[in-house]
């Protein structure tokens, strides 16, 4: 027993004497992430990546596809708008199993324009260098008017398989089908996880009473749409007609 209270009595002191580790003062140097580091590359580990390098760059840089003019981006209606929403809604229908009737991309996910020509893997990499995936969501009439709503705020959106009109900031007609949209009627919505989420100003598309996850990205979805169509090209109809 005396042993017992002896270790006992060792082990707290020891405890009382030990004292918190603090930070009395700290160091510190700038290293400028320049040229001056090309002297420490791992220079076999460059060598491992220059054919894979060489091999991604051929895949980046070849035609898969053609158009045969400038698509530009532009509100309210565009050529590169329309042709991205009309490539998701084509692809949302190969891999959906039942069927969509409209498709959402916001104009601010369209980062660049493309010139008349061929068309790359690369191409499309600057169009949407995001890794948004495709969702398909189930919405009420009620919701998708509140989304034409919006976008008649907003300028103009990029839409597939909806045709809207609207004058001084007021809605004045919106389309499925060609039918009006009835409030109480479902809908299904191909569109990103991103916007999904009500994002960019998308409030509307967070109140979706089901979705489907494709768990493929948009990005990928383009370019196998390429290269099934190979020509890229997109109409202004009028589905965006905001005046």
């Amino acid at each position: 027993m005396k042993k017992i209270v002896l270790l006992l009595l060792i082990a707290v002191g020891l405890i009382a004497c030990h004292r918190p580790l603090r930070i009395v003062s700290t160091t510190s140097e700038v290293m400028m992430v320049d040229s001056t580091l090309d002297a420490i590359q791992d220079t076999t580990y460059l060598q491992y990546l220059t054919p894979i390098k060489a091999e991604l760059e051929q895949a980046l840089n070849t035609p898969i596809g053609y158009a045969p003019e400038i698509m530009i981006v532009h509100q309210p209606e565009c050529n590169m708008l329309n042709w991205a929403c009309d490539a998701l809604w084509a692809m949302a229908q190969q891999r959906y199993p039942e069927k969509v009737d409209m498709a959402v991309v916001n104009i601010g996910g369209m980062r660049c324009e493309w010139a008349a020509g061929d068309i790359t893997q690369r191409h499309i990499f600057e169009l949407m260098p995001f890794d948004n995936e495709l969702v398909v969501l189930t919405m009420t009439g009620d919701e998708i008017l509140n989304l034409c709503n919006v976008f008649v705020q907003r300028g103009g959106e990029g839409v597939a398989g909806l045709r809207m009109k609207a004058r001084n900031g007021k809605l004045i007609s919106a389309t499925i089908a060609g039918k009006p949209i009835l409030p109480t009627a479902y809908y299904t919505v191909a569109t990103s996880d991103y916007l999904s989420q009500g994002n960019d100003g998308m409030t509307p598309l967070a109140q979706y009473q089901d979705m489907w996850r494709s768990e493929e990205k948009i990005r990928d979805l383009y370019i196998e749409y390429v290269q099934q169509v190979k020509t890229v090209q997109a109409v202004i109809d009028g589905r965006m007609d905001i005046q």
